[in-house]
């Protein structure tokens, strides 16, 4: 178990991680993109803390960043798990400090890894569980804590992302949506 931001790579085993996680999770689109009201109606935020977010570089769009007047923000599927990590770790009264030590933490692990995590927090710092054990350990502490489970959040992304609009992403990082898709198809029959 360590603090997020502390560097340590304690890794639990994958027995003690099927404990903790045991649905199968979808696959993701790797190609998609997510605007700003998208990304924060699957994420369960409002516009002006995805907005804030971005511009105080707490969470920002890796698809396509904001660049200049007019443009929109596209969110990927990980952005979208962050801020809803993000959601919860704030309406549980976690530190803004902490939190992003902890989205700091998020970053540097790879997007499938993410679902093996649990945090924990004990509202002064967050901690990273990979394992049953961890768990059991930070609870014996004696202190009262909560937990969020990365995996059980990505599900619930997923499921919403699932019914809301998404845009495809060429190698060149256009994005072409369902509308601009028609509106082409309709110029090019003219």
């Amino acid at each position: 178990m360590r603090s997020s931001g502390d560097g340590g790579s304690g890794r639990g085993s994958s027995a003690a991680q099927s404990l903790l996680f045991t649905e199968a999770l979808p696959a993701l689109d790797r190609d998609a993109g997510y605007r700003g009201p998208t990304a924060c109606k699957a994420a369960g935020i409002t516009y002006r803390q995805l907005d804030y977010w971005a511009r105080t570089g707490l969470v920002e769009p890796s698809v396509r960043p904001a660049s200049g007047s007019g443009t929109q923000r596209l969110y990927g599927f990980r952005d979208i798990l962050v801020l809803k990590v993000v959601k919860r770790l704030l309406d549980t009264g976690v530190s803004l400090q902490q939190i992003r030590s902890a989205v700091g933490h998020l970053h540097e692990r790879e997007v499938e890894d993410l679902a093996q995590i649990t945090l924990m927090s004990d509202g002064a710092s967050v901690y990273e569980c990979t394992s049953a054990e961890e768990v059991v350990d930070l609870v014996q502490g004696g202190q009262g804590v909560f937990g969020i489970a990365v995996g059980r959040v990505w599900r619930e992304v997923e499921a919403s992302l699932a019914t809301l609009p998404s845009e495809k992403v060429d190698g060149g990082g256009s994005t072409t949506d369902e509308l601009a898709a028609r509106r082409a198809a309709r110029r090019s029959v003219s």
